[in-house]
């Protein structure tokens, strides 16, 4: 069947956009009117959004500063901030995130396509940074169960030190030469902790080597005696002394005394010197190893 020389050639349609353009380009005044009206929807929505934002913004603000001072009235050391500080800024940024979700909300971005995307993006960073996750968990886990806090002096995984700070990703220590020593908090978790700022009283266990000759009984008494005078030493529990060891060339004697955690260090070193003097003044001596030369006597002389 053939067409008729005189029937006008098919044309395809046009789709919405270039009818639009087509409508625009014409004079067409309901395209402008639609424009201005997608305009002012847009600028109503911009100008909401702006505003959750700032109340956002303002609530999160509000909220940290009000758990803050809840925390704080907490019973607990004082001057222990870390976990009030963590709680309060967790609670911001949640109520942060949410203000975020409701502006994309405003904006016509809907929220199953915002936790699509959020959830794509955890998974890909939780893989790509796994270690510090595991410090980020590990973290929460010392937050909860407390083993130190900051001012203690703890030894982890063979560091000794000052605990100056405390957050989700490591631990800070502050050595007895001042050095800062970072550990994280993956290792921390992982290894023995000794806190020994969490006892009142601490003791102090002191070996002394006296010689087989003397009196043991007087050695004894000495250590006692030493250990009473010492206005720093606790009577409760009362100073404690024992033989111990027999050694090749020495007896030991042993002292175990308690004084209070502040005093400790200096009360141990002075005791030693002071026990020392003691049983020089009692008589009793101090066994040390001696070297002896031995000369060669030729034959036939």
């Amino acid at each position: 069947m053939s067409i008729p020389p005189h029937a006008p050639p098919t044309v395809p349609p046009l789709t919405d956009l270039m009818r639009t353009a087509h409508a625009a380009l014409s004079g067409n005044p309901l395209v402008f009117d639609r424009f201005f009206t997608w305009l002012g929807h847009l600028s109503v929505n911009l100008a909401a959004a702006a505003v959750i934002l700032m109340l956002t913004l303002w609530v999160a603000g509000w909220a940290r500063r009000l758990s803050r001072r809840a925390l704080g009235r907490l019973p607990g050391p004082p001057g222990d901030s870390t976990l009030s500080t963590f709680l309060s800024s967790l609670l911001r940024w949640g109520i942060i995130v949410v203000g975020v979700v409701a502006v994309f909300e405003q904006l016509g971005v809907k929220s199953t396509s915002i936790l699509a995307v959020v959830g794509a993006a955890s998974l890909a960073v939780g893989l790509a940074l796994q270690g510090a996750l595991g410090n980020v968990a590990a973290g929460v886990m010392i937050l909860i169960m407390r083993p130190y806090r900051i001012g203690d002096w703890v030894e982890i995984n063979g560091k000794g030190g000052l605990v100056k700070r405390l957050d989700l990703f490591m631990t800070e220590l502050s050595d007895a030469d001042n050095l800062d020593i970072f550990v994280p908090n993956s290792k921390v978790v992982g290894e023995m902790i000794v806190n020994y700022s969490n006892a009142k009283n601490r003791r102090m266990e002191l070996a002394f080597r006296v010689d087989y000759a003397d009196d043991l009984d007087q050695a004894l008494a000495v250590l006692i005696a030493t250990a009473k005078a010492d206005p720093r030493v606790l009577a409760d529990p009362e100073p404690w002394a024992k033989v111990t060891a027999l050694g090749d060339s020495a007896v030991t004697v042993t002292l175990r005394a308690w004084a209070m955690l502040p005093d400790y260090w200096d009360t141990r070193f002075d005791m030693i010197k002071r026990v020392k003097e003691a049983l020089e003044a009692a008589g009793l001596s101090i066994p040390y190893p001696h070297q002896v030369t031995v000369e060669k006597v030729k034959k036939g002389v």
